[in-house]
Parts: structure tokens; sequence; C-alpha cells
């Protein structure tokens, strides 16, 4: 679950020692929800698998230290944006460089004091609730609110490699409002606009799990992201989507395909493979879209993904 959308905000604490845990747990557990590692390998998945808000590290544990735990979560793009706060009873000057060379944002040295825990974890846990709704405002599309191209690209990235680790598929749906230009030309811009509002509103409710994301991909153009998706579920989740914009009933007397608005629509799935990438998925729904619109529009046209056509 994205941070946004939790009612309590998610502490990670990693430390091999149950007593420090115990006692961070117990300090915070009335105003957070928190969980816990005791090793480093655990902790590097919980922030890989959870997405918590904020990670507690001590630096001293058996195998990998704290300090490469934090620079390999600051490597990875699926943990980057985590903020770690080393717990610690190493506070010597060296020390805090390595640990903020490594990405940490702050110290909190052992024995601590639960007043300064708390405010330390209460203001960090605010800078980053400011941070996401920063990013989430910069990966908006400001006409119709879902997800922009950006947004939509970095979703894939992440996803392509999550379902790559779990070998699981990925699906893709690519969508173009039908003759949208004819629509514009003859209602005017304006209406043009709120026609593309209300498609991505009708496309956003027909997504049917939180994980799915459907994004501007530019101009008329939409894009659905599905992971863990295969195509039953691509065709099954496209055919709703042409429906859903049909009965929007927006009249569009210009079309040559309908009296009101539609939509068409390409899509596949594949389980991520070496051979291929992320953006061959991408080329090879475009292409069906295409087709769909050859074939007449106001369908959709779900096929199985081949790396060898998405290179041709």
């Amino acid at each position: 679950m994205s941070p946004s959308y939790r009612t309590r905000q998610r502490i990670l604490i990693v430390d091999d020692a149950m007593t420090n845990v115990m006692s961070l747990e117990e300090l915070l557990r009335p105003d957070y929800e928190v969980m816990y590692a005791t090793d480093s390998e655990q902790g590097l998945d919980a922030c890989r698998t959870l997405q918590p808000d904020l990670v507690l590290l001590d630096v001293v544990m058996p195998g990998i230290d704290g300090f490469e735990v934090c620079a390999r979560l600051k490597r990875d793009p699926e943990t980057r944006d985590i903020p770690v706060v080393f717990v610690t009873a190493r506070s010597d000057i060296a020390d805090e460089t390595r640990g903020l060379e490594a990405g940490a944002i702050d110290f909190i040295t052992k024995p601590f004091s639960p007043p300064i825990v708390r405010a330390r974890v209460r203001n960090h846990l605010e800078l980053a609730r400011q941070r996401t709704l920063l990013s989430m405002h910069a990966f908006v599309d400001g006409l119709t609110g879902v997800a922009n191209r950006r947004k939509f690209e970095e979703a894939l990235e992440s996803e392509w490699r999550r379902c790559a680790r779990q070998e699981t598929p990925l699906g893709l749906i690519m969508g173009d409002v039908d003759l949208f230009k004819l629509y514009n030309d003859n209602y005017g811009h304006p209406a043009g606009d709120a026609c593309l509002k209300g498609v991505a509103d009708a496309l956003a409710r027909n997504l049917n799990r939180g994980g799915d994301l459907i994004a501007r991909y530019g101009g008329e153009e939409f894009v659905c992201l599905l992971p863990e998706t295969d195509l039953d579920g691509v065709r099954a989740t496209a055919t709703r989507l042409v429906a859903a914009v049909g009965e929007l009933a927006i009249p569009h007397f210009k079309s040559a395909v309908s009296n009101s608005v539609t939509i068409s629509l390409g899509g596949t799935s594949a389980v991520p493979r070496p051979d291929f990438t992320a953006f061959d998925l991408v080329r090879s729904a475009d292409d069906l879209l295409f087709r769909a619109k050859k074939e007449g529009r106001n369908r959709a046209l779900v096929e199985a993904f081949s790396a060898e056509q998405a290179k041709a």
C-alpha cells in the first residue's frame, strides 16, 4: 500500500538486539504502525515489501552493518526515498559523517531519551509526508487528475523489476479516445477538456485493484499498468474499460464510429525476462492499439506478447 493511503504512518525498526526493538516499539506503537527486523537482510527485504515511512536502523549488526544497509537502500530505486535514522551507541564525528554520506538523515544516540525519540520521529515523518505530497503533485496530470506519463514510466520500471523477481505477469493497456480531434473541432477545447476528464474518471473507476495504475500518456492517450495480471485479466479489464467509456454517452456526432465518445485499446501481458524490456511491452500494446483503430475503433484488441514482434 502506498504511504499516502495509510491511516497510520509505518516505522520499521532494524536492530539485532530485541531489548532495543521492544523499547522502541513500546514507545512508538501508540502513534504509529511499528514493525521490526532483527538482521540486515530481513531489513532490506522488509523495506522493499513493506515500504515503511521511516526506518530506525542500528549500526552494529552481524554480517552487513547499518552503514551498508543504508547505502543499499539508497541505491535501490524502490527504497531510495525511505528516510533512514540511525539509532546507535556510536556517536563520534567519523561515524556520523559516514552515516550521512550513506544517506541517513539523522542520528539518535543510545541510550536514547524517549521524548527526544518521539520528537525526532514525529518531525522526520512530517517532513516525509510533505515530500510525499509534493511528489504526488509532480506525478499527477493537471487536467484529468490521474497519473501523468512521468509517474507511469516510474511505476513501469518499478513493477517490471518486481514482477521479474517474483516471476509474475505484468499487464499493460494502451488507449486512445476515438477521433478526438473531430470532437475538439466540433465542440471546442473546453468541452474537449471536460470529455478527457470524464474518460479518465471512467477508466480509473473501473480498475479493480489498488496496485493498478491509470495514467494520461499524452493528448487523448491513456495507459493502464496492471501488475500480476495475465492475458485473461488484461482482456477482461480492457473489455470493461471500453464499455465504461461508452456508458458515459458523451455526444460525438462527428464521429464515424458512434454518436457518442468511444475508446480503442490495445493490451498485452508478459512475465519480464532479460531478452526484452519494459518498453518492448509498451511498444507491443501500442501496436495492438493501432490495429484496433484500423479494424474499426471502439474495441479492445488483446493478444499475447511477442518479444520478436515488439522489436520488429
